[in-house]
């Protein structure tokens, strides 16, 4: 949830084809008992055409085939229109006339609400000489797990901190071995070279 809100707002620093604003996937798996951000963002091509939009979410649970309408966003009136998800349905997108994010947050999630969101976007651009509709529509498929499952990419980033721990140990083991022999070795030298020394010395002195 935290990354879909950085991402959210990074969005709005990030320059891509269609200018300040860029289209993130929502994330698809929740946690039981928690809450959970559905994410939905829809760019405009012309950030200079002035739009506003309507945004309506609905909800399709596992093994059925209809969809019923849980909410409404049209500025600045927000309405759930589900009593299965009365009072836990909030807005947690753009606070204008003109949305792009169209994101909503779930509170007490239950497996029940594992399922397929749609949102849609009903779009209007004003434009000089009339009045363009457009109607925009995404899916997210959201599965409420009963505890948090690791993602890949964490298990393969925790195996490869304890492969670089244990590299590195033998690594420095390494390190201590060689510097201990290139030591021990100056020793022996500096031994042998004073043991010459003192022979040559006797050796001269036994010779006057």
């Amino acid at each position: 949830m935290i990354f879909f809100i950085f991402l959210s707002v990074l969005n709005l620093y990030v320059s891509g084809c269609w200018g300040a604003c860029a289209e993130v996937d929502s994330l698809t798996e929740a946690v039981e008992g928690e809450g959970f951000l559905l994410g939905c963002i829809s760019c405009k091509r012309r950030e200079e055409v002035k739009a506003e939009a309507v945004v309506d979410w609905f909800f399709r649970p596992q093994g059925q085939d209809n969809y019923s309408h849980i909410f409404q966003y049209y500025h600045p009136t927000a309405r759930s229109l589900d009593p299965g998800f009365d009072g836990r349905v909030s807005w947690r997108g753009t606070l204008d006339p003109d949305i792009q994010i169209g994101a909503i947050f779930i509170s007490n999630l239950t497996a029940n609400d594992s399922g397929t969101y749609r949102c849609r976007f009903q779009r209007t651009l004003f434009l000089s000489l009339y009045d363009q509709q457009d109607i925009i529509e995404k899916e997210v498929e959201l599965q409420v797990l009963a505890e948090a499952q690791r993602e890949l990419t964490a298990v393969v980033a925790e195996i490869m901190m304890y492969v670089l721990i244990v590299v590195l140990q033998l690594w420095l083991i390494l390190v201590l071995i060689y510097c201990y022999k290139k030591i021990s070795a100056e020793q022996e030298a500096r031994e042998a070279r004073k043991a010459l020394k003192t022979r040559t010395k006797y050796a001269l002195a036994y010779s006057l």
